[in-house]
């Protein structure tokens, strides 16, 4: 308490909101898409949240307190409605990141336990309970930990991120080495071709949303306007490291298993060349990746809603709380968001999930470089990487719809259901005091 953040600390927390829980998430999904080239997915989502996370630094240069993209918007925009839009897009995009990992949890655990438990339903028949309990009582845990103001203290959360880092580490080691020993590792060059990566690489994109986070403690942080940059510029490249190793050795010795078990796709491919114990190893891991992911969202989408509801940029009443001036987050808000990602976990599919997330921060990120492009000259920016960064999310944007439209059409329904109802409450929400107006002089003549 008290003690300022350095570059270390920095770096762990960024890592922590990447590793924490994505790449135990997506890798099946990935796998599912392209194939051998998943590592080339991974590779190709890292460039442009680098590009992303080069226009972050560079738009932060001129603001003086955190925010992100809502503060970035407001200072350059001077809109409170587009900043305002741009809050509620990136809370459906934390909030489909922790539904996410609240999934993978209950996968992981059962797979862990063996826990197999069915719930018997009219019409439909035996349907299975024990994940979709998991995943619920995981974030039912964490908001009571949020609401009592409990949180990781920064040696605990470095601890995690190393440990995290190791078990992935000794996992791609060891298997890059069997992989070698038996001559099975493949990088999938000959089947490049297509927009198989880009697609696949659209879909993982919510796996590198964790840096931004930063942008929300920077005032924690010694000497911000340094640590801020090179913790973002060393976490990022960090990230896709880890990732690419990992998936290099996953496709190339069980690529059938992965697709098999997509949800928990890292302890099947453990399990093949560590044996039970590699499995027990990374399945334990994933557990505890993942529910702290959930608990470091929860806390700063909740300090978001507090300062968008505090810039009358969400009702009242959703940040309504006792707790608003220690640093805690407000109660309701913290409630409402994880009541929210309890129903996505629940309810929804790992696919649909990660799409639903992974176009928020296509959306917000690609926001976010189109920023700082136009206003390159005064940043005194490089225009190329967030041009690259640009064409990217662009790039992107209709590739996963398409992906959705094309194999999970009731996903992109879905999809498309929640995103025009979320933009019709953020027009109605952000247009109302003209509707008012209109409402009374209506009622007047």
């Amino acid at each position: 308490m008290g003690e300022k953040l350095g570059l270390r600390s920095a770096v762990s927390m960024a890592l922590g909101g990447m590793i924490g829980g994505g790449i135990y998430a997506v890798l099946g999904i990935v796998v599912a898409i392209t194939g051998a080239t998943a590592w080339l997915a991974f590779l190709l989502a890292g460039v442009v949240a680098l590009c992303a996370g080069y226009a972050y630094v560079s738009l932060n240069r001129r603001v003086g307190h955190p925010g992100g993209a809502v503060v970035f918007v407001q200072e350059y925009l001077d809109s409170a409605t587009a900043a305002g839009m741009v809050g509620w897009t990136l809370l459906v995009g934390y909030l489909g990141s922790m539904a996410m990992y609240a999934f993978a949890f209950g996968s992981y655990f059962v797979d862990l336990t063996g826990v197999s438990l069915s719930l018997p339903l009219p019409v439909v028949g035996a349907v299975p309970v024990a994940r979709p309990a998991a995943s619920l009582l995981v974030v039912a845990a964490f908001v009571a930990l949020n609401v009592l103001g409990v949180r990781e203290t920064g040696v605990v959360e470095d601890l995690l991120v190393a440990a995290k880092i190791a078990v992935l580490g000794v996992f791609a080691l060891v298997g890059l080495h069997y992989g070698w020993q038996r001559g099975s590792l493949t990088l999938g060059l000959d089947g490049v071709g297509g927009a198989g990566a880009l697609t696949a690489a659209a879909s993982s994109f919510v796996a590198f949303q964790g840096w931004q986070l930063l942008f929300y403690d920077q005032d924690s942080m010694a000497n911000p306007r340094r640590t801020l940059p090179r913790a973002v510029f060393v976490a990022i490249p960090v990230a896709v490291a880890i990732y690419v190793a990992v998936a290099v050795v996953t496709v190339a010795l069980v690529p059938d298993l992965v697709r098999q078990h997509p949800e928990t796709a890292l302890a099947v491919a453990a399990g093949e060349f560590l044996g039970p114990v590699g499995r027990a190893v990374i399945g334990a891991s994933a557990l505890v990746s993942t529910a702290s992911a959930i608990n470091a969202t929860l806390f700063s989408s909740s300090l978001l809603t507090q300062r968008l509801v505090s810039d009358d940029l969400l009702p009242p009443r959703i940040g309504a709380g006792d707790r608003d001036t220690d640093g805690a987050p407000p109660t309701s808000a913290v409630l409402a968001l994880g009541t929210i990602t309890a129903g996505f976990a629940v309810l929804g599919s790992l696919q649909g999930i990660t799409s639903f997330a992974s176009l928020s921060f296509i959306v917000v990120f690609g926001g976010a470089c189109a920023l700082a492009l136009r206003n390159a000259g005064n940043l005194g920016c490089s225009r190329l990487v967030p041009a690259v960064g640009l064409v990217g999310c662009g790039a992107f944007l209709p590739l996963l719809f398409l992906r959705l439209y094309r194999a999970e059409p009731a996903t992109f329904r879905t999809v498309v259901v929640v995103g025009v109802v979320v933009v019709s409450m953020e027009l109605l929400y952000f247009r109302r005091p003209g509707l008012y107006k209109r409402v009374r002089e209506s009622l007047t003549r």
